[in-house]
């Protein structure tokens, strides 16, 4: 499928290149004209785009509208292919809009849907594949496309929730950290001077300052670029080493502060991932072996395999996960309730339900207890500063009175 420049030219008169992916020309005339351009000209490129598909993300707010939109015509009675094409022509042009072309292209010779996603792994997961297989193969294809759409959209909720409690500290710890460097690499070393020509024994807190204020001056390309390279040698390092990175996954579960947030919001994922797949008809071992991939932690996925083998050597659900020793005690009375009832997609829909509940709980507590915290170390800085700078002068005052 080739993939082609063009140039354009809209109602207003403007002239616009970019590239498209299209079956032949008179397939890329008439995209741009439903677009509401007309092809001035193009150039068929001659590298290979199946690859570079692979590789382009979406946001997830792409992904929730495509995945309702297709939902919603397939209820209606509308033909798959015709389906596609009119998401396709109807979204604005991006890198999705090519990977939807392939899509269709796929379908049109002759994959079936949850195929034509498996080719964009990085856009459709292994759930989100399995789940459209498992809606093909019961006919309820828009059924278990709904329960997609609302579950990436809760996810979508959930990432928005958490980033919400991190972006103002990041900020406020910013602007700590640059007044502390203007005061330690500017401010400090015109002070210096004068305080040591006052004369007498200089306080410990003031040498210390002093000593602190020459760290900063004469290292500060060190200082600053210090969390960069902590942060890219930890990555490469748990990146190479299995056992490094299993570290580091426990310590993001039990962490203070953030570390019973992350657990919940895990344990939420996968209980919401558990019952849509389980409700879906997929089987319980093969719903738990999908579900250690979407934990996105070694601690929980190595758990949720054990619990697996478990369940495979004949051990009840429930009775398997408690044996495991990592899942919280109400997540194994939910399952042996689900077992007992026979409605454990249920029990498991209000295991996500409380935690994604207690999420949004701590998230209102944490956000306004992060200020005094942060207000409690900027004065206590800035107190520390004064004290060392105003110390001697106050000492040498109070000499010569005397």
């Amino acid at each position: 499928m080739p993939d082609y420049k063009f140039k354009t030219i809209d109602s207003a008169g403007k002239i616009r290149s970019d590239t498209m992916v299209a079956s032949n020309p008179m397939e890329l005339e008439k995209r741009l004209s439903n677009m509401g351009f007309d092809l001035l000209s193009f150039k068929e490129q001659t590298r290979a785009v199946k690859s570079a598909f692979h590789r382009k993300k979406i946001s997830r707010r792409e992904l929730i509208n495509f995945t309702f939109h297709i939902e919603q015509l397939i209820k209606s009675g509308v033909p798959l292919i015709d389906s596609l094409k009119d998401i396709r022509d109807s979204i604005e042009y991006s890198s999705f809009t090519d990977v939807l072309q392939t899509i269709i292209e796929d379908i049109e010779g002759g994959k079936t849907l949850s195929l034509a996603l498996a080719e964009h792994p990085i856009i459709f997961d292994k759930v989100y594949v399995t789940l459209v297989r498992v809606g093909e193969e019961t006919g309820q294809l828009a059924e278990v496309l709904k329960d997609l759409a609302e579950t990436i959209r809760w996810q979508d909720e959930l990432v928005s929730q958490t980033k919400k409690i991190m972006i103002y500290p990041m900020i406020v710890t910013v602007i700590v950290l640059m007044v502390v460097a203007f005061l330690m690499i500017y401010l400090m070393p015109q002070l210096l001077p004068f305080i040591k020509n006052i004369g007498g024994e200089i306080p410990l807190h003031t040498r210390i300052l002093m000593d602190v204020s020459d760290v900063f001056v004469n290292y500060w390309y060190l200082i600053f670029s210090a969390p960069f390279i902590i942060y890219f040698t930890i990555r490469t390092v748990a990146k190479n080493n299995i056992g490094f990175r299993y570290f580091l996954d426990d310590l993001k579960l039990k962490v203070w502060l953030f570390g019973p947030l992350v657990t919940k919001i895990k344990l939420a994922r996968f209980a919401n991932y558990f019952a849509m797949m389980y409700a879906s008809g997929i089987t319980v071992l093969d719903a738990l072996q999908i579900s250690e991939d979407m934990v996105d932690n070694l601690v929980l996925e190595e758990s949720i395999n054990q619990a697996r083998q478990r369940i495979s050597d004949g051990v009840i659900i429930s009775k398997s996960f408690e044996a495991v020793g990592v899942f919280p005690s109400m997540i194994v009375r939910m399952l042996k309730v689900g077992e007992d009832t026979g409605a454990m997609d249920d029990a498991l829909l209000n295991v996500s339900y409380f935690y994604n509940r207690e999420v949004k709980e701590s998230i209102e507590k944490i956000e306004p207890a992060i200020l005094p915290v942060l207000t409690v170390v900027l004065g206590a800085i800035m107190m520390w500063i004064m004290m060392a700078v105003l110390g001697p002068v106050y000492d040498a005052v109070a000499g010569v009175k005397l």
